[in-house]
C-alpha cells in the first residue's frame, strides 16, 4: 500500500500541462513582423486592400488596419507554415525585401510563439508607385 503524502511529482511546474497557441496569434505576429520591414509597403492583395478601407470607414467596421490581412498560417503543436501577400515600394530590390521579411518573421514567430517555422512563401502582388499615393488620398477625398 502507498501513502499519499500530497506533494506533487512530475517535473517543473512549467512542464505541467499543453499551451496551446491559435492560428490567430501566430497571424498577428507575423504580420506585424512583415509590414516592419523596410520596403514593404502594405500586405494583402490591392482587392483586400480596398474591402479593408472601406470596412475600416464603416461605423463599427474595425479599428485600423488588420493585422492579419495578407497572412494565412497553418499551425501545429511545434511547427509552423505560413504565407504572405505583399506589396513592396518601387525602386526596393524586391529579393532583398523578401528576404529580410522572411527573416524577420522567422525570428518573431520562433521567439514569440515558441514553434519552428518550417517555411514562409511570398507573394509579391503590387509594386506601389509613388503616383499610387496620390491617386489614393485623392479618391479619399472624394469618398468622405
Amino acid at each position: 500500500m502507498t501513502e499519499n503524502t500530497g506533494v506533487r511529482t512530475g517535473g517543473a511546474p512549467a512542464t505541467r500541462g499543453r499551451t496551446t497557441i491559435a492560428d490567430v496569434v501566430v497571424e498577428k505576429i507575423a504580420g506585424t513582423a512583415a509590414r516592419d520591414v523596410p520596403g514593404v509597403y502594405a500586405l494583402g492583395s490591392g482587392f483586400a486592400r480596398s474591402m479593408g478601407s472601406m470596412r475600416e470607414r464603416m461605423p463599427g467596421g474595425g479599428s485600423g488596419k488588420s493585422a492579419t490581412r495578407g497572412v494565412s498560417v497553418e499551425v501545429g503543436e511545434l511547427q509552423a507554415a505560413i504565407d504572405l501577400e505583399i506589396v513592396v515600394e518601387y525602386g526596393v530590390s524586391i529579393t532583398d525585401v523578401a528576404g529580410n521579411v522572411r527573416e524577420d518573421v522567422i525570428s518573431a514567430v520562433e521567439r514569440l510563439a515558441g514553434r519552428e517555422v518550417v517555411e514562409v512563401n511570398i507573394t509579391v502582388s503590387d509594386v506601389n508607385l509613388p503616383d499610387d499615393e496620390e491617386d489614393e488620398s485623392e479618391e479619399r477625398q472624394r469618398i468622405q
